[in-house]
């Protein structure tokens, strides 16, 4: 995988800035870092703008974050998080599983945003207290889905993110991206 240049050590600001220039400002949404817990907030009357709030500096989470917007429906985005269920760290096997289903399309989504920006993507279990890493059965749901979205087409804001993001880091061509042979189950961690 091609990498980011050494000097930019910023790459959050980069997606930052780009996504808030144009589809952000065309969709009344921001992207804005340094959040404690990454959480998305429909427009109220204290702010007149959505925000899509990611994980303190860290650009995997900006991407992830700005999986599930891409993802999400016009209602889901007038509510707090999407109106998702969320159980934080620690969950039970049940619990992770119901996890795991719920996140395969994102997370497809946030490697096809890292691999346009050059970033290395990791599969997250985010169940770091109950040491449940992801599952088998989940890293090939994933490797799946992005296969699928590769050969039958993405979703329009997906889609629109990816070559954003291609346009914006210009190290990758869009046919290598969409590729569905440049996704394999070996280059997951």
């Amino acid at each position: 995988m091609i990498k980011p240049s050494k000097n930019d050590d910023l790459i959050h600001n980069r997606i930052e800035n780009w996504f808030n220039s144009t589809i952000g400002a065309e969709s009344n949404v921001m992207l804005v870092g340094g959040g404690e817990e990454p959480v998305y907030l429909p427009a109220n009357k204290s702010c007149t703008k959505h925000r899509i709030i990611y994980r303190l500096d860290y650009a995997s989470s900006a991407l992830h974050e700005l999986a599930h917007w891409s993802l999400a429906g016009a209602k889901r985005k007038l509510e707090i998080d999407y109106g998702y269920w969320y159980s934080p760290d620690g969950r039970t096997p049940d619990q992770q599983a119901h996890f795991e289903k719920v996140e395969v399309k994102p997370q497809a989504v946030e490697w096809i945003f890292s691999r346009a920006c050059g970033l290395p993507f990791s599969v997250s279990a985010d169940n770091l207290d109950a040491e449940l890493g992801p599952s088998l059965q989940f890293k090939e749901a994933i490797v799946a889905q992005v296969k699928h979205y590769c050969d039958h087409g993405l979703p329009k804001w997906v889609e629109a993110i990816a070559l954003g993001l291609v346009r914006t880091f210009g190290l990758i061509d869009q046919a290598t991206l969409f590729s569905s042979e440049y996704y394999q189950l070996e280059g997951l961690n």
